[in-house]
């Protein structure tokens, strides 16, 4: 039968290993956000997808900390629930901006296929001639 009380030392790293080392000043060697100047998220706004249901959610709980007399607590949710309000409305107009430049390039190349029908005709005006 195998003890796993003997076999401890093989499923933990030792001391030596740590992946961040830090150097005298206290900060990690190995960070790759210490300068903050090229830090981007990967997926921006990924959390605030159900921002409609968020605003929702932080209105009821401050309605309810009114209800329990609580009134610093049901500014905060107050707070994000503006919050979230704003990430909303920011949704809206990247959506409404993404649609006039998809409209207008689709003008744009009506446009550029009526000028060219234009050109066409022209060009068999000419060579019947």
């Amino acid at each position: 039968m195998n003890n796993f009380k003997n076999n401890r030392r093989g499923r933990f790293k030792p001391n030596g290993d740590r992946t961040f080392r830090r150097n005298g000043n206290g900060h990690k060697v190995n960070s790759d956000y210490n300068n903050g100047s090229s830090f981007k998220r990967r997926h921006p706004g990924k959390n605030n997808q159900n921002a409609a249901k968020l605003v929702e959610k932080y209105n009821d709980l401050a309605r309810e900390a009114l209800s329990n007399g609580d009134k610093i607590l049901s500014e905060n949710y107050l707070q994000h629930s503006e919050h979230f309000s704003r990430i909303l409305i920011s949704q809206e107009n990247s959506r409404n901006h993404s649609e006039n430049l998809t409209e207008n390039s689709v003008n744009d190349n009506d446009q550029v296929s009526v000028q060219t029908d234009i050109k066409e005709k022209e060009l068999e005006e000419t060579s019947s001639k």
